[in-house]
């Protein structure tokens, strides 16, 4: 079995989502006592999420090539940032090291393609849903059409993600805002609906919509089994 390179702690919350997800997966495929091999460097979010606000990508890539190179020092033979909104430095990431980087906007449109999905909606963070390396990627390499929130209601989005989901609050009103956010979307002609920030699956789950949800932790960790189990 192949050893999973993580880079967490953005937040952590989500990250603790990745590691039992990669271990209940390789169970499920191999059975008896079979975990997963993980190897993990768990990232400080604060200076990461102040960079962030301030525009520093360089910083924030610089950071995370340095998780990557000390990942690949300690034996992982792949590397998954995991987090939506850095995947904004994922090129620079990659660069950084001579094992493959199992990019999580890749692995999530070609589920949605896979089964049919051509138009859908998107949530994340004002990064994510406004700048072009997340959506643009999923539009111009996967020919997707990607539906967004209002203005109002992106800022909403990101505010929550931040402010509440990244410290490990749930809130029911949130979880209410959101689930009318992805009724519009679905009402515009979105079939499907890209949770794209792992936090967000904390928040709303399947049964709480009537849309089918994507959760990007969960397709990112399918992708990495496949790849560390492929023999």
């Amino acid at each position: 079995m192949k050893k999973i390179g993580l880079i967490g702690g953005m937040s952590w919350e989500s990250t603790e989502r990745y590691y039992r997800a990669l271990n209940t997966a390789v169970k499920a495929q191999l059975g008896q006592h079979h975990s997963a091999r993980i190897l993990l460097d768990s990232l400080d979010f604060q200076p990461i999420k102040d960079w962030q606000f301030n525009g520093n990508w360089q910083a924030c890539a610089e950071t995370l090539a340095a998780s990557a190179k000390n990942l690949q020092r300690g034996g992982a033979d792949m590397v998954l940032i995991c987090t939506n909104t850095m995947h904004k430095v994922a090129a620079e990431v990659a660069a950084a090291v001579d094992i493959p980087l199992v990019h999580l906007a890749d692995a999530t449109a070609r589920a949605l393609v896979n089964d049919g999905h051509r138009t859908v909606g998107f949530l994340g963070t004002q990064f994510s849903m406004e700048d072009d390396f997340y959506v643009g990627r999923l539009r111009e390499q996967f020919n997707l059409k990607v539906l967004l929130p209002n203005a109002q209601d992106r800022a909403l989005v990101h505010r929550v993600i931040y402010d509440e989901l990244c410290l490990g609050t749930i809130e029911d009103a949130s979880r209410q805002a959101f689930v009318r956010i992805m009724g519009n979307l679905h009402d515009q002609g979105a079939t499907a609906i890209v949770e794209g920030c792992t936090e967000i699956a904390m928040l709303v789950e399947p049964r709480h919509v009537h849309i089918p949800l994507y959760d990007t932790t969960d397709i990112h960790v399918r992708e990495a089994v496949r790849l560390a189990i492929d023999h």
